[in-house]
């Protein structure tokens, strides 16, 4: 199905639930968001891996079509966080003797040890996005870890200078995203939450990282930030430390979280020329928003965005949701949409 020309188009950030059969969820909620291998959360032998993977996407597709929602992804059923499964395909990569990296709470976090200049040797998503376009009936996207995001991930033992590093990711990174785009899929997104994390750094080579990521790749191009899955961050800020900058990025289209942190979407005027993915489902809180809580969520941001450049999403991915609470969230987002198109338009 082409993307959609309707108003208010809805879809995912990325993740969805991956079944029980398929992961331990007690076991990656213990890792949180891996950076270096976590084989163990696994439940299906090696063997069989892959063919349970493919069968965990299916459903997340499926689910996702059900739903109502207009862009599905793949689910990232195949991954262990939103950025390992690419991040330690590249050469350059030690990540069976991982280093560290401390948060500003001190939190030591294995991270893959950056020991050699950074490159593509091959596809890494690619067989994902031929088979989510196998399989989806509707518009379709893919997910990538951005450059600077990337950088901040690992610890660097080759670079002298930090920006060299973010460059060479944002070229294995476009070369990903060239592949991906050859396949037919229709929107790719950059992941770049790490830049409100260390706005300093993204302001001196996060911007230029992530325009090298997008340069040449048509259609559209989404670059999403947020703050942190709700199962991993409880308190969340109100505001974002890094946001307007992005109206200088090559990115079509900029993907916040809001429904959660209670974002005072002011701050949408400062992304005047960009579509706007924006959250307006609460990952944070179990319980199942009404269709007319998340019209309610939309209207509001209309009163900053024109119809045409806004884009209905959860907060941040939906991996750590039960699936049965994803579902219901998804499509109390499709319904939501659905009540604020016929208000804007007559017509679902």
């Amino acid at each position: 199905m082409p993307y959609p020309t309707h108003l208010l188009p809805t879809t995912v950030v990325g993740s969805y639930p991956q079944p029980a059969w398929l992961v331990d969820g007690t076991a990656l909620k213990q890792v949180g968001v891996p950076r270096v291998h976590a084989h163990w959360i696994w439940r299906v032998p090696e063997a069989l891996l892959e063919q349970a993977q493919d069968d965990g996407t299916i459903l997340a597709i499926r689910e996702m079509e059900r739903a109502g929602i207009d862009i599905v992804t793949d689910g990232e059923i195949r991954r262990e966080s939103y950025s390992n499964r690419f991040a330690l395909a590249l050469e350059g990569i030690d990540a069976d003797h991982p280093g560290e990296v401390r948060s500003q709470a001190g939190r030591a976090t294995p991270v893959p040890r950056v020991v050699g200049k950074i490159r593509r040797s091959g596809p890494v998503e690619l067989r994902d996005t031929e088979f989510l376009l196998q399989n989806a009936t509707h518009a379709t996207k893919i997910t990538l870890p951005g450059p600077f995001t990337l950088a901040q991930q690992a610890r660097n033992e080759f670079y002298q200078d930090e920006a060299e590093l973010a460059m060479d990711y944002a070229v294995a990174v476009n070369e990903e995203l060239r592949a991906l785009k050859a396949s037919g899929v229709d929107v790719v997104q950059l992941d770049e939450p790490w830049v409100r994390t260390a706005p300093e750094k993204a302001v001196r080579y996060g911007l230029a990282a992530i325009n090298r990521a997008l340069e040449g790749i048509a259609g559209p191009t989404v670059v999403h930030l947020c703050f942190g899955y709700a199962a991993v961050v409880a308190n969340k800020p109100s505001g974002y430390s890094f946001l307007p900058q992005l109206a200088d990025t090559i990115a079509g289209q900029i993907s916040i979280e809001a429904a959660q942190p209670k974002l005072d979407l002011g701050v949408l005027r400062d992304l005047v020329g960009k579509k706007i993915m924006l959250g307006v489902i609460d990952l944070g809180d179990p319980a199942v928003e009404s269709a007319e809580t998340i019209a309610g969520r939309i209207r509001a941001a209309l009163k900053y965005v024109a119809p045409e450049n806004l884009i209905p999403a959860p907060d941040c991915g939906m991996k750590y949701l039960p699936r049965e609470v994803a579902f219901g969230k998804l499509r109390a987002l499709a319904a939501g949409a659905a009540i604020v198109r016929r208000e804007l338009t007559g017509s679902a």
